[in-house]
């Protein structure tokens, strides 16, 4: 098979808490009137499953290339019911829902491949915008209970503020949020499984009757990590060419982020061992891959199949890109020949340590 390339049909969600600032302040195009909350980028989650647009592989559902074509798909990444990565461009005009989701232990119990964990990586955010992630230490299961029935959120958790550039890994079992006044990149786990605390649907703001929410609020502490304190990052530079900026966001055992800058003239070169996706996070950007060269508008993504091989990204270019890492080899042993520290390279995410 000729493999390229691959554009994608990305599920668009407008629930209530979305806005219009992925069209009208990242620039993408093609998505309905109306509140957008998010787009999904690359996503193989049922009733979600992505299918390829264009080339002689148009129509194609991704779940299918992933389970016939292993190797060509994934290389050296890991083997699964399906694609590993899931991506969203998330617009939080309005506060998400103090939410959860369960680790891979919870999803199997509940017949699922995997938990989520996730990163934000935050590209906008207006003045005095914050996160909650995570609880406050001492907070125990009775008083957390206590305050998500009353929706008292900030007695019990840690309220962070956000700033644009920085990136948060959130693991599995966290408690958190975001919004208002953040438009965000996620990239997690393929699973849509998540508890939420809150009196509505996120999906339309329909109140939830009484016994629902409260099955909801045991259900998210059955689930709830009480150790988990995530902390911000800037994200850690590795040396490349003139003109050229690569900077590793996050890290752990379920994905990396990374956000690669091309000056005008300039070009960044890098092995593709296993499937990348890459988003566009400025201006429209060409990259060759595969003997093809493309175009990615703004705020689109493409999904580059690991038999590619390699990937030139033509400057000027600010691209986000995710991939299933070798811890050791894609992380940490580069990290700690450019000189980053022990502890700096273990505030990534998780298996850093």
């Amino acid at each position: 098979m000729d493999w390229y390339p691959l554009r994608l049909t990305t599920p668009v969600k407008q629930h209530v808490f979305g806005g219009r600032a992925i069209a009208d302040r990242l620039g993408r195009g093609g998505l309905p009137p109306g509140r957008i909350a998010e787009t999904w980028e690359v996503s193989d989650v049922d009733g979600d499953e992505a299918h390829v647009r264009e080339g002689p592989l148009a129509g194609a559902r991704l779940r299918d290339l992933v389970r016939r074509h292993p190797q060509d798909m994934l290389g050296r990444g890991p083997r699964g019911p399906r694609f590993p990565l899931l991506t969203k461009f998330i617009d939080a005009a309005a506060p998400l829902p103090v939410h959860l989701h369960p680790d891979d232990r919870a999803a199997h119990a509940r017949g699922e491949p995997n938990g989520k964990t996730e990163a934000w990586h935050i590209l906008e955010a207006e003045p005095g915008a914050t996160a909650l992630a995570g609880v406050k230490p001492g907070v125990g299961r009775r008083r957390l209970r206590q305050a998500l029935l009353d929706q008292d959120f900030d007695t019990v958790l840690r309220r962070l503020p956000v700033r644009a550039g920085q990136t948060l890994y959130v693991p599995a079992g966290t408690v958190h949020s975001f919004g208002p006044g953040t438009l965000v990149y996620e990239i997690e786990q393929t699973s849509d499984l998540q508890e939420h605390a809150m009196r509505h649907r996120m999906e339309d703001g329909a109140p939830l009757d009484e016994d629902a929410w409260h099955a909801n609020v045991e259900a998210l502490l059955e689930q709830w990590h009480p150790d988990h304190r995530p902390e911000f990052t800037q994200g850690l530079r590795l040396p490349t060419g003139d003109g050229t900026q690569r900077v590793i966001l996050c890290a752990g055992p379920y994905f990396a982020l990374e956000r690669w800058q091309v000056a005008a003239g300039a070009r960044l070169d890098r092995p593709v061992t296993t499937a990348l996706v890459v988003s566009n996070a400025g201006a429209p950007a060409s990259f060759s891959g595969g003997g093809t060269t493309q175009t990615l508008a703004r705020a689109e993504t493409a999904l580059l199949p690991a038999v590619l091989g390699d990937i030139r990204l033509h400057g000027p270019a600010d691209v986000l890109v995710g991939y299933v890492p070798d811890l050791d080899a894609d992380i940490r042993d580069p990290l700690l020949s450019a000189g980053h520290g022990p502890r700096v390279v273990a505030t990534l995410g998780e298996g850093l340590g």
